[in-house]
């Protein structure tokens, strides 16, 4: 990790945002992402005794991925038909595979939904990822393609090896850098893992 630059990134970010996320124009973002409701809304739908509803938790997924901004409006029509054309044995290893990832191996969780979601070649980053980062918005990460490239790339983190086809043991690795990156600056720039990923993205579109 440059740490150099993640400083430097910090600094120029911090200089126009006095507050970081608390600022009021980065609050405004956050009101348009609707983050907070968000959350909420994942909260409450995924909690651990929810699961015993099929079909209202699959229901949720869908609501999550189709009102969430950091998921492509292409893959949200093609996520709900993917989950239509499920078989009730698939549905239940769908459910299954979140409650895992929520709530249990979340390794085990994670490739269930991998294995489900490559039969209609769905198995994208931004649908494996979305549901855990509204649940855990501290400790989870949203994997965004071209954002999660350009990280690695501009703040040299040499250890990660970005591919398409989501594998656990990338996110996992992901996930922890992030973590570790977010204990090297001003914790008013990490509210939640989704904003210390803008951070990121806004250091990337603005490179010093």
């Amino acid at each position: 990790m440059n740490l150099e630059k993640l400083r430097m990134a910090e600094a120029a970010f911090m200089n126009r945002y006095p507050g970081g996320f608390t600022h009021v124009d980065m609050q405004a973002i956050g009101k348009k992402h609707k983050i907070d409701r968000m959350i909420e809304f994942a909260q409450e739908s995924f909690a651990k005794k929810n699961f015993r509803d099929t079909q209202s938790i699959i229901d949720n997924m869908i609501k999550v991925v189709s009102r969430s901004s950091m998921v492509s409006v292409f893959e949200k029509p093609k996520f709900k038909n993917f989950t239509n054309c499920l078989t009730p044995k698939e549905k239940n290893a769908l459910v299954a595979g979140l409650k895992d990832q929520l709530h249990g191996n979340q390794k085990k969780g994670f490739e269930k939904i991998v294995d489900l979601l490559r039969i209609q070649k769905l198995a994208k980053w931004p649908l494996i990822s979305i549901c855990p980062v509204y649940f855990s918005p501290h400790d989870e990460v949203f994997v965004k393609p071209t954002t999660a490239k350009g990280v690695i790339a501009y703040f040299e983190l040499e250890n990660l090896h970005y591919r398409p086809q989501p594998s656990w043991e990338f996110y996992e690795l992901y996930r922890a850098t992030i973590n570790e990156m977010k204990t090297k600056v001003d914790s008013s720039l990490s509210p939640s893992s989704a904003a210390f990923s803008g951070f990121l993205m806004m250091s990337l579109n603005n490179p010093l």
